[in-house]
């Protein structure tokens, strides 16, 4: 009996150990458990940032027009310009550029600023070309307006322009450029690099070309033939307040010399 006692009373504390060493663990494993959430709440979590969506731009209405068509060498071709936001129905602030197309690429001749109404824009062609006008402008997509083939027809101006250019030039008997020439091998040099027209190399000869006009009308870049009797003998360039361009004679050069005779002819190859 006493044994038996005895053997219950150490199974009991041998079981109280066990709770309790189960109760401590259950505490670490609280304490643990515990710890978990407090670290977390020191993490930083991120917030979404919303994301503005740009504007998108307006693709404004635009048109130009040209002052003409056709045009003469060293004349000055003018092309108005409008811009409208079709959203608000108002000018479009921005910038217009005239472009004209040569050797191979578009290239801006003149630009203006659009603030109110329409803009001018001008530019000086030297030969038949493409022009164009583009728009640019905050918040809007960029406008290109269709293309418009302008002709630059030859003129006096660009005759003269021509003449002036081989200034200096000596005078070789029977030649016709580009580096030297006699009268007729100059005029005939000139009018075909200037206007693309063909004269025969003889002063005689060229007198029948074109259209006679009076002295008192001739005008720069009109064709001179001194003659003796009916012979055309020499021929220049008319420059203006009664000086031509010419190749004069053996050991001179070409330059802008003063009609020294009364006796010769006016012919007009360009308008």
């Amino acid at each position: 009996m006493h044994e038996h006692s005895s053997s219950r009373r150490r199974r009991a504390s041998i079981g109280t150990g066990t709770v309790a060493l189960s109760l401590g663990l259950c505490l670490c494993a609280g304490q643990l458990i515990a710890a978990s959430p407090a670290a977390a709440a020191t993490t930083p979590i991120a917030t979404p940032v919303a994301v503005a969506a740009a504007a998108p731009k307006v693709t404004p209405s635009m048109w130009s027009a040209t002052s003409t068509r056709s045009l003469k060498w060293g004349s000055t071709l003018k092309v108005t310009a409008k811009v409208i936001d079709p959203s608000t129905n108002q000018v479009a602030k921005g910038t217009v550029r005239l472009q004209g197309y040569s050797n191979g690429a578009w290239r801006t001749w003149d630009t203006e600023t659009v603030k109110s109404g329409t803009v001018s824009l001008t530019a000086k062609p030297t030969s038949t070309v493409w022009v164009r006008t583009v728009f640019t402008g905050s918040g809007y997509n960029q406008k290109v307006t269709s293309k418009v083939k302008v002709t630059v027809k030859a003129s006096g101006a660009k005759v003269l322009a021509e003449a002036k250019k081989h200034k200096g030039a000596l005078y070789k008997y029977g030649a016709s450029g580009p580096k030297r020439f006699d009268c007729s091998g100059y005029t005939k040099y000139v009018y075909k690099k200037a206007t693309g027209k063909s004269l025969p190399h003889k002063a005689n000869s060229q007198q029948k070309y074109g259209k006679a006009v009076a002295k008192s009308k001739k005008q720069v870049g009109d064709l001179i033939i001194f003659r003796n009797g009916s012979y055309g003998y020499h021929a220049g360039i008319y420059a203006g307040n009664g000086y031509i361009y010419d190749s004069p004679h053996t050991g001179a050069r070409v330059g802008k010399h003063k009609i020294w005779s009364n006796s010769y002819v006016v012919r007009r190859l360009v308008a």
